[in-house]
């Protein structure tokens, strides 16, 4: 069951993923990011209330009245995860996405992973073959084209500078903090799911707005693009499917083991890829295909 969860998950985070590149195609990514947390925020606090009036608790044993550790959990969750989305971000425009997506893939996945060993759980020899098979999987999928890497190269050459090797180290920090952001978002949230579901995603998707409207405001970025309306339908809609990821993700991280949960959801730069190819006919690049091949692998052999 943790494995069709945990699945679930990242084909939701992927094509969440994918729609909020195709909004931030057309708007300030920070714009997005106001729109999608909020939307997302939104749908899921309906839903929990009607949960709660239903009698359902937040499909868990604490709704409302979890305790105050679990919502602190939840919210720090948010906080992290959405940080980390704005170091993902920054690290897009400021450095080369080759180097900034696959070293926050990395880390996001890591991070969780040792805590998981450190707590404990001690996983069978083709799970743990299959999960490193996934985190290999995990940044070859990540891979993107280093098209930005050789204009910065040739920049410098005109300049005199030495762009290339900085503009590396600095794709590195933003990528490094990216995935902090994200693995702390994995584990503070695993935690906070512990007394419910829907009701933890609130919270942290509630956080995560307060955070996603203060970068807008302190970038002077409006939070509704002028003339986009297609622009915030699917900004809204990524919202509310990352949402509905959330849920799925917390499911898995009580359906089994934590670390292969946050393997297995790690693997939605997949999703992301695949849909950019059908929709948008983009080429996939020999490492991307080697990495979704290698995460069929790897989710058959920590399922057996």
């Amino acid at each position: 069951m943790v494995t069709i969860l945990a699945l679930a998950a990242a084909v939701l985070y992927g094509t969440a993923d994918f729609l909020g590149g195709v909004a931030s195609r057309r708007a300030r990514v920070f714009a997005v990011l106001a729109l999608t947390v909020p939307a997302g925020a939104l749908v899921v606090v309906l839903v929990a209330l009607i949960g709660e009036a239903a009698g359902l608790g937040g499909l868990g044993h604490g709704g409302l009245h979890a305790p105050a550790s679990a919502w602190g959990w939840a919210a720090a969750s948010g906080v992290c995860g959405t940080m980390g989305l704005a170091a993902f971000y920054a690290g897009f425009a400021a450095a080369p996405l080759s180097v900034v997506a696959p070293v926050a893939a990395l880390v996001s996945a890591v991070l969780p992973v040792t805590v998981a060993i450190a707590d404990g759980e001690r996983p069978g020899a083709s799970v743990v073959a299959g999960g490193l098979i996934c985190l290999v999987a995990i940044v070859l999928v990540s891979a993107q084209p280093a098209q930005r890497e050789k204009s910065q190269h040739r920049e410098g050459e005109e300049s005199g500078g030495r762009p290339v090797n900085s503009g590396r180290l600095l794709a590195v920090g933003y990528g490094v903090a990216a995935g902090v952001g994200f693995g702390l978002f994995f584990l503070f949230l695993k935690n906070a799911g512990q007394s419910g579901v829907l009701w933890p995603v609130a919270i942290s998707r509630s956080a995560g707005t307060v955070v996603a409207l203060g970068i807008a405001l302190a970038t002077r970025t409006r939070p509704w693009p002028r003339g986009g309306g297609a622009v915030v339908g699917i900004a809204l809609i990524s919202g509310t499917i990352d949402a509905a990821a959330n849920v799925c993700y917390v499911l898995a991280t009580r359906a089994g083991l934590f670390g292969l949960a946050v393997v297995i959801t790690s693997l939605y730069p997949g999703m992301t890829v695949l849909l950019a190819r059908l929709v948008l006919g983009e080429r996939m690049r020999w490492l991307q295909r080697t990495g979704l091949l290698l995460a069929a692998v790897g989710v058959v052999l920590v399922t057996a």
